[in-house]
């Protein structure tokens, strides 16, 4: 399948929400959206569906790129986009069409009623992230390549890290070997927490020194083509105490637990429940105070959630991480993340970086 060709299978796999949903097309203004629906890549865009045509808007500034990247059609607004968007709900004479509720913002909403005066909205929520959930294998390989830019990035950051370095500037030494390795960028900002810090599951760095005989925790992700990646490691800056490598087990056989329960057909909530099980077993599932896993791909966190209460079952072609972690305020935090597929007979671990606790 060519790219082309992708992206109006996706939209053709759009229609049968919208049949259900009694609208006549689908209209989002979402940039992972437009982007998984037309292959557009740029910063301003909205995308209307219909069973026959999509159209693509934006603005001069991509005028000669939007063409060469979707087979929509483009109009090129030269004011917002939103009012010439609702012009054409008019002039196609639709009845009806469904916008995402949970993306469109309450004046966004109000610009498209005042120019589309007469046709129906029909709130839809997670329509194009429920197609998004099992990726193609073109996806799959553009996410195993940002894994494995993102581990790279990694090993080569540590290799300048010594003590008493800022955790400020191992985070910018993170994200500029992803950019020497040829990521986008960053797919989120990078965490990199040390000593008490690292109980903080999403600290933000600081110029607080990496000392010796501490945890440091690292979470990062790259952007390669779209497509995300996500891996946390947690390591050793000099000597431990015995507790803190028991921790350290802990979180490593719950992790692997976890790993090995991702199966296709297989509830997220049982993947989550394996990992809390061995947490159980060490006293330390209390400090557990996150769910096990994400699905990734154009967005850092996408549909299925890996968590207690989530009843979506698995299935080939999902990309999602495994990431418990424990949290102890006085010793600090502990967390192992891999990026994982599933597969037709299980799933298959992207993450080449290797999970033994690495004394810098």
């Amino acid at each position: 399948m060519t790219d082309h060709n992708e992206h109006q299978h996706r939209r053709e796999r759009l229609l049968p929400a919208l049949e259900s949903a009694r609208a006549g097309a689908f209209f989002t203004t979402a940039l992972p959206n437009v982007r998984y629906l037309s292959g557009f890549t740029g910063s301003n865009a909205a995308l209307l569906v219909t069973p026959d045509r999509a159209l693509l808007f934006t603005d001069p500034r991509y005028q000669t790129q939007a063409p060469q990247e979707s087979d929509c059609e483009v109009k090129i607004a030269k004011g917002p986009l939103l009012p010439e968007a609702g012009k054409w709900l008019k002039r196609l004479r639709l009845k009806s069409f469904g916008f995402e509720q949970n993306r469109i913002s309450f004046e966004e909403y109000q610009q498209l009623k005042s120019v589309a005066d007469g046709v129906r909205f029909r709130p839809l929520s997670g329509t194009v992230e429920e197609l998004r959930m099992v990726k193609s294998p073109a996806e799959v390989a553009t996410i195993r390549a940002s894994v494995q830019l993102n581990s790279a990035a990694l090993e080569q950051a540590l290799d300048h890290f010594r003590p008493t370095m800022s955790e400020v500037d191992l985070a910018a030494e993170i994200e500029y070997r992803m950019r020497l390795l040829g990521a986008d960028g960053t797919a989120f900002q990078t965490i990199v927490a040390s000593g008490r810090r690292s109980a903080l599951p999403h600290a933000h760095p600081t110029d607080h020194p990496i000392q010796a005989d501490q945890l440091l925790l690292v979470d990062m992700g790259a952007n390669v083509a779209g497509y995300a990646s996500d891996m946390t490691r947690t390591h050793a800056v000099g000597k431990l105490e015995a507790k803190v490598r028991r921790m350290y087990r802990a979180v490593l056989e719950s992790q692997l637990a976890a790993i090995d329960a991702v199966k296709p057909g297989i509830l997220c909530a049982t993947v989550d429940r394996a990992a809390r099980q061995v947490l159980r077993s060490y006293g330390l599932d209390k400090l557990f105070i996150h769910s096990t896993g994400h699905g990734l791909g154009l967005e850092i966190h996408e549909r299925p959630r890996v968590g207690r209460r989530e009843r979506t079952k698995l299935e080939p072609g999902m990309v999602i991480t495994v990431e418990p972690g424990v949290y102890d305020e006085a010793l600090g935090g502990i967390r192992i993340e891999d990026t994982v597929v599933v597969t037709s007979k299980g799933c298959e671990v992207l993450t080449p970086t290797g999970k033994e606790l690495i004394v810098l």
